[in-house]
């Protein structure tokens, strides 16, 4: 009897541990197993596409951030002194090199004859010749310059829109430039144009882009750049982004009217005293040209002159630092 019932319970338990094992592979928990195993298996893959995911996202974070700093390299080297051929495609000019070192040797020998004829020392003409030949020239090609970009600025967002407008209506994005080339006036009309036209021939866009900045060198179209740059390496909703343009430039034009009223009264005031040296001098010429003609006729009044002259644009440029707002 005492060796009986260890053998039943031995017995009792290899039946309830068979038994389990059993219900276990065969029995109604199998569904939930599976279950299971699916739900382990779906969050294993999930995991995946998430790492997959974060991994492609950081490699396209790479990839812009290596982008802008090429951009940022080659706007640090487009920021040196511009030479004269570039100056005269900035003004928007169709004359060569050459026919600008013709006008401007013929500027100096027009302010030389003049100050001959009016019986000026021979250094006062050297120097007036000098600085008439090289600087009047360039100052032409620099209000020229600022000129055209004030106007490209204008019509620079309306342009903006006008491809957004395309891309949304499903036309690609050489098609939305070429658009902008044929119905917004110029500079504007002008640069798309030439950009369209590059785009032919195999330029690619980020060089035409890059050859467009250095023709119009504005923020502006710096800004254009680097989005349509990085819409082409990096993919993403073009017309968004440039929606987001649209809207910055709207605000930076806005800020450039507030600033303008802000300063219109300290650039009136630097204008009128940049303006009284001169405006007297003028005056004493004509009331009293023997008081005056000193100046003009003894060594020692033209030095003066000079010197006055010297430093009346000093003051002017100081002035203008001054009254000039980076925005």
């Amino acid at each position: 009897m005492d060796g009986v019932l260890p053998l039943a319970i031995i017995a009792v338990l290899t039946l309830l541990a068979v038994g389990g094992v059993g219900f276990a592979f065969v029995g109604g928990g199998s569904e939930k197993s599976r279950k299971r195993v699916t739900a382990i298996s779906r969050a294993g893959a999930t995991g995946a596409a998430i790492k997959g995911t974060a991994d492609n996202n950081q490699q396209r974070r790479k990839n812009v951030q290596a982008m802008l700093k090429g951009l940022e390299s080659k706007q640090a080297e487009q920021k040196k002194r511009p030479t004269i051929r570039r100056r005269i495609e900035m003004a928007g000019l169709r004359i060569s090199v050459r026919r600008f070192w013709i006008f401007s040797g013929l500027v100096a020998i027009v302010i030389a004859l003049t100050l001959f004829v009016y019986g000026q020392s021979v250094i006062f003409i050297v120097l007036a010749a000098f600085a008439g030949g090289l600087g009047l020239p360039r100052w032409v090609l620099t209000f020229l310059k600022n000129r055209r970009e004030n106007a490209f600025t204008r019509e620079f967002a309306p342009a903006i829109e006008t491809i957004v407008r395309s891309v949304k209506s499903g036309l690609p994005v050489n098609e939305a430039l070429k658009v902008v080339g044929d119905e917004i006036p110029d500079p504007v009309g002008s640069e798309f144009h030439t950009l369209v036209e590059s785009l032919k021939v195999g330029v690619t866009m980020e060089q035409g882009l890059k050859r467009m900045y250095e023709r119009m060198p504005t923020a502006e179209v710096n800004f254009f750049g680097i989005v349509m740059t990085i819409q082409q390496k990096s993919g993403g909703n073009l017309s968004e982004a440039l929606s987001n343009l649209a809207g910055v430039l709207r605000d930076r034009k806005r800020l450039q009217g507030k600033i303008k009223a802000m300063s219109s009264e300290a650039k009136a005031s630097a204008m009128i005293i940049g303006s009284l040296p001169p405006a007297v001098l003028l005056l004493v010429y004509v009331s009293s040209p023997e008081y005056i003609k000193v100046l003009f006729t003894s060594s020692l009044g033209n030095l003066m002159l000079l010197g006055c002259c010297v430093w009346m644009t000093i003051g002017i440029l100081v002035m203008k630092q001054m009254v000039s707002f980076k925005y």
